[in-house]
């Protein structure tokens, strides 16, 4: 319930409407996005995601479905995305090293809930491995990048995020994507809570003189480095488990 009143979701947007108007059976869905990582402005979209279960006719013929389902809405006047992965799919992200769907999976913003969903949850650290640390590594550079073009506080914030997110993970096993949290777990900047509040007041705001380039260079890299450090140190394992408990449970959901 705390992780809801903070993550400053608009109020009147029922997202379990959205959830049951899908024509596929979910077995999760989790609010994303900003709102997860503790940065939302007051004009953020509402990102979704999740999972969902094909019918078996649509998997046994010769015609392969559409694995992933994206619906896009504007509900009283909020920009909704909802993505979801066939089980699966989801699954075979999850054993893939994607910190991403793990993120969605065992985010506390939960809008829809099944024993499935629980079974995920509780099988999710058996996938984490060492080489997490890619993932986490790949997508800072993307947002850095787009950081450097657009000098938005949003992509610098994500930058930020997902270092700090992939140090903990190598470091402790567990999944923290909320920035503000990771701020008391892991050392950083003392200037980001500061980003955060800037980037509160528009999606699209940029940096401008709130803190020097060079400053940001610096401090970006020595993250970047002790992510290296992280995984180099991790005591987690090189390769995934828990892959016959998960087909098993993708079986079992299936065949209902």
């Amino acid at each position: 319930m705390t992780a809801w009143k903070e993550a400053g979701l608009p109020a009147g947007v029922d997202l379990a409407a959205v959830v049951a108007e899908q024509p596929h059976p979910l077995v999760f869905a989790t609010v994303s996005g900003a709102h997860l990582y503790g940065f939302p402005s007051k004009d953020s979209d509402v990102d979704l995601r999740g999972s969902h279960l094909l019918p078996v006719a649509e998997l046994v013929g010769l015609v392969a479905p559409a694995e992933t389902r994206t619906v896009m809405a504007d509900r009283d006047g909020v920009e909704l995305d909802l993505v979801t992965h066939d089980l699966r799919k989801f699954v075979r992200l999850m054993l893939r090293r994607n910190g991403y769907v793990l993120e969605q999976l065992l985010s506390p913003l939960v809008v829809h809930t099944t024993a499935t969903h629980a079974a995920l949850v509780e099988l999710a650290p058996l996938t984490v491995t060492r080489h997490h640390g890619h993932h986490y590594r790949g997508f800072a550079a993307s947002q850095r990048r787009l950081f450097d073009t657009t000098g938005e506080l949003k992509p610098l914030l994500y930058t930020f995020r997902s270092l700090l997110t992939g140090v903990h993970l190598l470091r402790t096993g567990r999944m923290q994507a909320h920035l503000p949290t990771l701020l008391d777990a892991e050392p950083a900047p003392a200037y980001v809570p500061d980003l955060i509040a800037a980037k509160g007041a528009a999606e699209h705001g940029a940096l401008d003189d709130l803190v020097p380039a060079a400053t940001i260079d610096r401090d970006l890299a020595e993250l970047a480095a002790r992510l290296d450090q992280a995984q180099q140190d991790s005591p987690l394992p090189d390769q995934p488990a828990g892959s016959a408990e998960l087909h098993e449970l993708v079986v079992a959901a299936r065949l209902g």
